[in-house]
């Protein structure tokens, strides 16, 4: 798991970053929004603990901007701050959790390990891939926030590739998952509910699907 620490205050970054890097965590710091910008648009974060108070900026105005353009992962506040007030503010912007300073270790690192689990799960019930995105609980889809209608069985198809995303899967592999009895195996209607799947999501520039011939297909 990947946390980016976002705290001007040197000493304190690297006490969280010893603390987390027991915990097994891998850890990046930023000192200043430019930085901690700079870090998240490069690399892929599990989640973010985030001081407020920074020199050239806040970061409450950081994570508006990130919510903004739908970074979704877990992200802590660290402040000094800590009337009623202001952690109404750092929530209602987007924080999962404020922590007021100074605290304790084991309650840092137990709201660490509270949200991550959290969204450990939530990535298990939400698929994406391509701006595809399957919602296992609400059993929705959508391409590009657009809602597709599918009927059960595209679904189920449609999840199985979302869990081998890239993966070449055979004719008889899907089959099995689609039809649950193999007296009810037919790849021959498997090519049909993939000719549907497929009028339903790709255009002719725009391709999800590879046929490889003879045995079976991959979502791309």
């Amino acid at each position: 798991m990947k946390i980016l620490v976002v705290e001007d205050h040197a000493q304190l970054a690297s006490f969280i970053r010893r603390a987390l890097v027991e915990q097994s965590y891998s850890v990046s710091i930023a000192g200043s929004c430019a930085e901690a910008a700079d870090l998240l648009a490069g690399e892929k974060f599990d989640m973010v603990i985030l001081d407020i108070g920074l020199p050239d900026g806040s970061g409450l105005g950081l994570l508006r901007a990130w919510r903004e353009v739908g970074f979704n992962e877990p992200v802590l506040i660290l402040s000094a701050r800590d009337a009623v007030d202001d952690r109404v503010t750092g929530l209602d912007v987007g924080a999962d959790v404020y922590l007021a300073k100074p605290f304790q270790v084991n309650e840092l690192l137990a709201n660490v390990r509270a949200l991550l689990r959290r969204q450990s799960i939530a990535r298990k019930t939400i698929l994406k891939h391509r701006g595809l995105t399957l919602d296992l609980v609400a059993h929705s889809a959508t391409l590009n926030d657009v809602a597709l209608e599918l009927t059960a069985r595209e679904f189920a198809l449609l999840e199985i590739f979302l869990h081998h995303a890239g993966r070449i899967l055979t004719r008889t592999f899907i089959s099995e998952k689609i039809w649950q009895s193999h007296q009810d195996v037919d790849t021959n209607l498997l090519d049909v509910y993939m000719s549907r799947l497929r009028a339903r999501i790709e255009t002719r520039e725009d391709k999800y699907f590879r046929t490889v011939r003879g045995v079976g297909y991959q979502l791309i």
